[in-house]
């Protein structure tokens, strides 16, 4: 299971914390980090990570995060945002960085420099399941024909849309009928290919 964005900041504090303390962070210590209003809140975030088997309770009662979640976390750099809409030609910058496990969208940590992410706005990929918020995290690799891409086109503009062939020719297709095909005219460059999303908000 996925972790949403709240929960693989509040892993990857408690990961850092005990590899440089040794010992896992007090619930205290956790909401002192994060700013929340009770230890009540904490304790809901960590179950819902152990859940998700990232962390466990400890004989003690403390909640510490599992060896090889402390071991493979990755810092995944995420540059700015991609329209899940129309193209636009916007420049891509380095926003910040969240921690990964590459191990569960199936990379391997020698290929985890291959690794980025963007911010994804707007609607045409609903249908695959791909919403305004969320976090896309992409490979630098060579893209077939069915995968969804982060696509710079005609040059100018960048969009996030599936690559399709329609007569020997490679468009970009939404997943929202709402979208007509995009033809490139003068140029498709694929700059990467969505290998997995973060969740940022949970309905």
């Amino acid at each position: 299971m996925q972790l949403t964005d709240r929960q693989e900041e509040i892993l990857a504090f408690i990961s850092d914390y005990q590899r440089e303390q040794k010992i896992p962070p007090s619930t205290r210590i956790i909401k002192k980090q994060f700013g929340f209003s009770s230890q009540t809140t904490v304790v809901r975030h960590l179950a819902g990570l152990a859940l998700k088997g990232a962390v466990e309770q400890l004989a003690d009662g403390a909640w510490g995060a599992k060896a090889n979640e402390i071991q493979s976390l990755f810092a995944l750099p995420i540059y700015g945002e991609i329209p899940a809409g129309s193209p636009t030609a916007e420049e891509q910058q380095h926003l910040r960085s969240i921690p990964i496990d590459p191990h569960v969208f199936g990379v391997k940590t020698t290929r985890q420099h291959l690794l980025w992410g963007l911010e994804i706005k707007g609607d045409s990929m609903i249908d695959a399941q791909i919403r305004s918020g969320d976090i896309g995290i992409f490979e630098k690799r060579e893209p077939r024909i069915g995968d969804i891409v982060a696509a710079l086109v005609n040059e100018t503009t960048v969009t996030l849309k599936r690559l399709v062939e329609v007569k020997g020719q490679r468009i970009l297709r939404a997943e929202n009928k709402a979208y007509a095909d995009i033809i490139p005219v003068s140029g498709l460059e694929c700059q990467g290919v969505l290998i997995g999303m973060i969740r940022t908000q949970v309905n």
